[in-house]
């Protein structure tokens, strides 16, 4: 193998995958305040209300098809009664289905982030380039399938991608596996590691704060202030006096 097939699908992902890991332990270590979706809702809920939710059940649909296409072998679909031909129209047009409807949630967010002055001005550098990065990544994946897949004659991923990224995982890296994958699914993988690398230093942190405690956490009490005297203290008209020094220092000593 020469030197940039080695650098490109093994040094390449590694590193990016080094970063990931050692990143999001330095982010959550010495900048805990910073790991949030650093929100702004409050700017703008309009077009909010429809990009946020596309996006993210689009983004969940083709994670877990990524998740059963490349790190589960076909010899266990096959298993359970998934043959070839009903798996490659599952991954075809519902991952299509899944990349379109993400692509078009994260153009209404772009857009929202770009001319909605509040929320351009809280942007910050690194989100532009999350952003940038992020839709290379879901647009080379959503071509290399049109391109491939829906009009093409096919490109079963599964005997070339699927194996390296399970090899690598279990640290047997072999680069030849990638020598003749289509440029498109290449693009979409070195952009997709690069990503990866750039996460932790950006929102997507989020990803990993579930809000688990508010499960178990205990109720919060409400205590209104009404005229019938139920609440914790009645119901005046006007501004509370404010006591003097004195006044102050004698009820405290009662």
């Amino acid at each position: 193998m020469s030197t940039g097939s080695i650098l490109l699908w093994v040094a390449l992902p590694y590193a990016c995958a080094v970063v990931f890991i050692v990143g999001h332990i330095w982010r959550y270590r010495f900048d805990k305040f910073g790991w949030t979706t650093r929100s702004s809702q409050t700017y703008e809920n309009r077009l909010l209300r429809w990009g946020s939710p596309m996006f993210h059940i689009g983004i969940l649909m083709v994670i877990a098809g990524h998740v059963v296409g490349l790190l589960i072998p076909r010899e266990w679909l096959y298993a359970i009664g998934i043959d070839e031909h009903m798996y490659h129209l599952g991954a075809t047009w519902m991952g299509t289905a899944a990349a379109l409807l993400t692509l078009a949630g994260l153009a209404i967010l772009i857009y929202r982030r770009r001319t909605v002055g509040p929320v351009f001005l809280a942007t910050t550098k690194m989100d532009k380039v999350m952003y940038v990065f992020l839709g290379l990544t879901l647009g080379f994946g959503t071509l290399a399938t049109l391109v491939y897949q829906v009009f093409g004659g096919g490109y079963s991923y599964r005997e070339s991608i699927s194996p390296w990224i399970r090899e690598m995982i279990i640290f047997q890296p072999h680069p030849e596996m990638m020598a003749e994958v289509p440029l498109f699914f290449q693009l979409h993988i070195i952009t997709a590691c690069l990503l990866f690398a750039l996460w932790p230093f950006t929102r997507l942190v989020h990803v990993f704060s579930a809000p688990v405690g508010y499960l178990f956490r205990p109720y919060i009490v409400y205590r209104s202030r009404d005229e019938s005297g139920a609440g914790n203290r009645p119901v005046r008209r006007g501004w509370d006096p404010v006591s003097t020094p004195q006044e102050r220092k004698s009820s405290s000593s009662r």
